[in-house]
């Protein structure tokens, strides 16, 4: 048998879970490296994945506690898909994205993981980041660190 190391989850798996939306509670603070923050609209802000699909997985949130895609206002509605459309091209400009996905899970059972707080995920992909790994061995090897990622990105910012 095989093992695979990440000793950086370690902090994750004894660290005391937050309660509430954490959406939210990021989007109370200022963009930084702590949060994951990578910038902050008027009406929505964007941060990365702490639990990734592939390195630069981010989101896009409002900043209103909303899970109701309808009702978001005009301003609300059109920052956020702006943010997305950003991003899309910081993504491909920094990490080289060759593909992205970009999706809304609408609801629990939509596959929503916080299904009261509306959120946009931006992943980007690359020929070959599925392979027997997460196939065969449902594990998901990520070549890059997270502060890492977040520090690129954050870098790109300025070019998109």
């Amino acid at each position: 048998m095989e093992h695979l190391w990440a000793p950086w989850r370690i902090d994750y798996i004894r660290m005391e879970k937050p309660t509430g939306c954490f959406f939210c509670q990021t989007a109370k603070q200022e963009p930084g490296n702590d949060n994951l923050m990578l910038l902050r609209g008027e009406k929505n802000f964007v941060l990365l994945n702490s639990f990734p699909y592939n390195p630069g997985h981010m989101m896009v949130a409002p900043l209103r506690h909303t899970g109701d895609l309808p009702g978001l206002d005009d301003a609300e509605l059109h920052e956020h898909f702006e943010l997305v459309r950003r991003m899309v091209s910081v993504l491909e400009k920094s990490l080289h994205a060759q593909g992205l996905n970009v999706g809304i899970n609408l609801g629990a059972v939509g596959g929503a993981g916080v299904p009261d707080h509306l959120h946009t995920h931006i992943v980007p992909r690359w020929t070959g980041d599925t392979n027997f790994m997460p196939v065969v061995g449902s594990t998901k090897v990520l070549p890059q660190a997270l502060q890492d990622t977040y520090r690129i990105l954050r870098n790109g910012l300025g070019s998109a």
